[in-house]
């Protein structure tokens, strides 16, 4: 792909992470080309189906989560691990949106949607047994309770607006169960 075309790619999936976290599945492809820079057209070179749109926009978030992860690898595993799962929470809402509207009837995400998310999961992981292994997490926390708990933080955002401090109140609470005695 030729490097403007694949800036315009990248300001077209940016631009819809945005649109889709404000506006949700009614967001416009109007809206994000306006967004982006673009015209509508180049939108739909790129993503001919808005659920083409939905479901590149859902696999960089999580291509975003896996890269973000890896750059922490080598911090203080606790820091990283933090950092990982407040941003994990502070996007978490827009993604659930996102894959619940990707979903096909039997509650399976498209290929490359399920690739990137079990490639974050292990990124996630990797970092959960860093923490652990440096006795800042407990031993029998799973990647499973991580996400389960990342995904409750996420929902409660989807209800009403949340303020800042009072979310960042609630990670501390749950990083709190999650360290070790």
């Amino acid at each position: 792909m030729r490097a403007d075309a694949q800036a315009n790619r990248e300001r077209i999936l940016a631009a819809a992470e945005e649109v889709f976290s404000a506006a949700g599945e009614a967001g416009s492809t109007d809206e994000i080309a306006r967004r982006a820079g673009v015209g509508i057209g180049t939108v739909f070179r790129h993503f001919p189906a808005k659920q083409d749109l939905i479901e590149a926009t859902l696999v960089r978030h999580f291509e975003g989560l896996t890269a973000q992860a890896r750059a922490l690898a080598d911090s203080d595993p606790a820091a990283a691990l933090r950092e990982l799962i407040e941003a994990m929470v502070d996007t978490g809402a827009t993604k659930l949106l996102m894959i619940g509207w990707l979903r096909d009837t039997s509650g399976t995400l498209p290929d490359a949607a399920m690739r990137a998310s079990q490639q974050t999961r292990r990124a996630v992981g990797a970092l959960l047994r860093r923490a652990q292994a440096a006795d800042a997490i407990r031993p029998d926390v799973s990647v499973d309770e991580v996400y389960l708990l990342v995904r409750g933080l996420a929902l409660g955002a989807t209800q009403r607006p949340i303020k800042p401090a009072i979310q960042r109140k609630a990670l501390d609470i749950v990083l709190a169960g999650l360290a070790a005695s």
